[in-house]
């Protein structure tokens, strides 16, 4: 009897200690997946922090300038589901449109409600995709504001409008201005002499007859010393090479808006904003020109913090990396824009792989920039995930396709991954130009080519890698955007990748930071004269150093 108890007792024993190991396997089961859901969530956090961040950055830009956002739903029932904080500047809040407090048919002067509703309704019968209104509204001191509302329409995937959108550009004094300039002199120097914006009054050969004070006292010459002269006197020298070049095109335009710099009489430089338009006589014959300046001064600051931001988002120091000498750079045609390029790979290893990225989003500037910003930083938080660059990259498209696919917006990218010590390349290309390769050896260029579309096209593409082995000291690897091979001279000629190709042959046996200088001083000096209508984006690798 005993020894049936013993043995009993053995079996419990038994039975409990797999049970007790059963329980720890699942505790630490479930503390792994803990764990990983932690890291996640980390991440997501990281993420959204970036994401707000450029919202916050791009909150501040709309919020200093002087053009409303607004958005409004389609229909019969056109209520406004966003407008910007801006609206303060006629002295509303935001708050009170949206809760429906003031509706924005209230503000219009009642005098044009009636035209500007038979103008909506054309519009809505032509079933036009774009259009714009004049017409004035009451701010809350009771003061008359004329308006240009540029409105587009939204439409979802299946093209049922879904949203009016648009801007609201307060144009009161360029209707001041047309309106009071068929009015005797002396009135009309009472108006623009009173004007916070430079005013000039120019003959056909754009030779200043005269000025107010407000111009005076942005260049800070006398109204006697700017008689006489040309505005393109005052210009900086690349703003003069620029309307030497397009003089023609510009002034072929009735009513034309530039942006330029000026030097000031003490050598300080303004950047300044101009509305110019042609002046007629009642026989349809040019008699002359004028232009409202607006000092942009604060705007350009403004921008250039934002743009400050977005460049410390970009690579800041040289990678040191076995075997590959690597040099990178990105010029925004405006002061923040849409290229990227990054450099991926484990800081801590002097060994690769060594991941090289290079984007464009459609277009450029704030929405570009925006968008830029939430691109990189989903890529980044990938990237440092298990998987291949071609689930890195269909995951990034995945997310992108979310935020852009009804915006019409999408991003083209090459992902590059260097592995020196295989001597081998793996690169997936989304819709983006190929990357060159050029040996100097056999002085041939090699495109890396590839199929992918750009991302956010489709949701459910899946990409695939390419690759190659072979490498050897002296390859040139080159990736950059389409902005430098389509840049223009003033003859309306490409820079061409031919050009591109030429310059890293003929500098091939130069550092990859020199040949990156090489490339962007020809582009220079191709453009003079011209503006840069897209960023440029460059990469270079020099293979140098392999065993």
């Amino acid at each position: 009897m005993n020894v049936e108890s013993e043995n009993s007792k053995d079996t419990l024993i038994e039975a409990l200690q797999h049970q007790l190991a059963n329980t720890e396997k699942k505790y630490r089961d479930l503390k792994a997946r803990f764990d990983a859901r932690t890291a996640e969530f980390d991440q997501e956090c990281a993420l959204r922090d970036n994401t707000a961040e450029a919202l916050r950055m791009a909150e501040v830009i709309v919020d200093q300038s002087p053009v409303i956002l607004f958005s409004r739903l389609a229909g019969d029932d056109p209520k406004l589901v966003y407008v910007s904080e801006n609206i303060r500047q006629w002295g509303y809040t935001a708050e009170a449109f949206l809760n429906a407090e003031i509706h924005f048919k209230d503000i219009v002067v009642p005098d044009d409600s009636e035209r500007i509703a038979e103008e909506i309704g054309g519009y809505a019968e032509s079933d036009v995709e774009e259009y714009t209104q004049s017409y004035r509204i009451e701010t809350a001191s009771g003061d008359y504001r004329w308006v240009e509302d540029r409105t587009s329409v939204v439409r979802d995937e299946n093209g049922v409008k879904t949203h009016n959108q648009g801007i609201l550009v307060d144009i009161t004094e360029r209707k001041i201005a047309e309106e009071k300039i068929r009015k005797s002199e002396e009135k009309f120097r009472r108006i623009v002499e009173t004007a916070a914006e430079g005013f000039l009054l120019m003959d056909e050969n754009l030779v200043i007859t005269d000025v107010n004070d407000a111009y005076c006292h942005l260049t800070g010459y006398a109204r006697e010393e700017l008689i006489g002269i040309t505005p393109l006197d005052l210009a900086t020298e690349a703003f003069r090479n620029y309307m030497a070049s397009n003089r023609d095109s510009i002034l072929a335009t009735e009513v034309r808006e530039l942006e330029g710099i000026v030097l000031a009489k003490d050598g300080h430089q303004v950047p300044i904003l101009i509305h110019g338009s042609t002046l007629r006589d009642d026989q349809d014959n040019v008699i002359g020109n004028m232009a409202f300046v607006t000092d942009m001064t604060e705007h350009k600051k403004a921008l250039a913090l934002a743009g400050e931001v977005q460049k410390s988002l970009l690579p800041q120091d040289k990678p040191r990396v076995q075997g590959l000498d690597i040099a990178g750079r990105n010029v925004s045609c405006d002061e923040i824009g849409g290229d990227y390029f990054d450099f991926l790979w484990r800081q801590d290893s002097k060994k690769g792989p060594f991941g090289v990225v290079v984007g464009d989003i459609s277009g450029h500037g704030v929405d570009s920039a925006l968008l830029m910003t939430t691109a990189r930083a989903f890529l980044r938080m990938r990237a440092s995930q298990p998987g291949s660059i071609s689930e890195i990259i269909t995951a990034m498209n995945q997310h992108l396709a979310q935020d852009v696919l009804d915006t019409g917006r999408f991003m083209t990218l090459f992902y590059l991954n260097i592995d020196p010590q295989n001597k081998r390349l793996d690169w997936v290309r989304a819709g983006h130009d190929p990357a060159l390769i050029y040996d100097p050896n056999a002085d041939t260029f090699e495109e890396l080519k590839g199929s992918g579309v750009a991302l956010g096209v489709n949701e459910g593409f899946s990409y695939t890698e390419n690759h190659r082995e072979g490498l050897e000291n002296g390859q040139i690897i080159a990736v950059g955007t389409d902005g430098i091979w389509e840049a223009l001279n003033g003859n309306n000629e490409m820079f061409g990748k031919k050009r591109l190709r030429q310059i890293i042959r003929s500098h091939a046996d130069a550092a990859a930071a020199d040949i990156l200088d090489a490339v962007y001083n020809e582009l220079n000096a191709f453009t003079l004269g011209q503006k840069s209508e897209d960023d440029i984006t460059l990469v270079i690798v020099k293979i140098d150093g392999f065993d």
